[in-house]
């Protein structure tokens, strides 16, 4: 089946599509580390943001980690 969404992951993208930055930063870690497809891994949540301008992912990470109810890694 499909595997259940964590709800934080779910609290995140969509103000990621949508570019609501500021609801965005209440669920992202501020030392933030987000690793791409390709390997590349961006760190801190403003940096991060930067990245995001680009292109929003196009769906939940693989694998993520939570530190203090804030999504801390993410992993495309």
């Amino acid at each position: 089946g499909v595997p259940i969404m964590d709800p934080v992951v779910r609290e995140a993208l969509l103000p990621i599509e949508r570019r609501d930055w500021i609801a965005a930063k209440a669920v992202l870690h501020p030392y933030l580390h987000w690793t791409d497809r390709n390997g590349r891994t961006v760190r801190g949540r403003n940096n991060v943001f930067f990245l995001l301008l680009q292109g929003p992912p196009r769906e939940p990470p693989a694998r993520h980690e939570i530190r203090d109810g804030q999504i801390y890694r993410w992993f495309e």
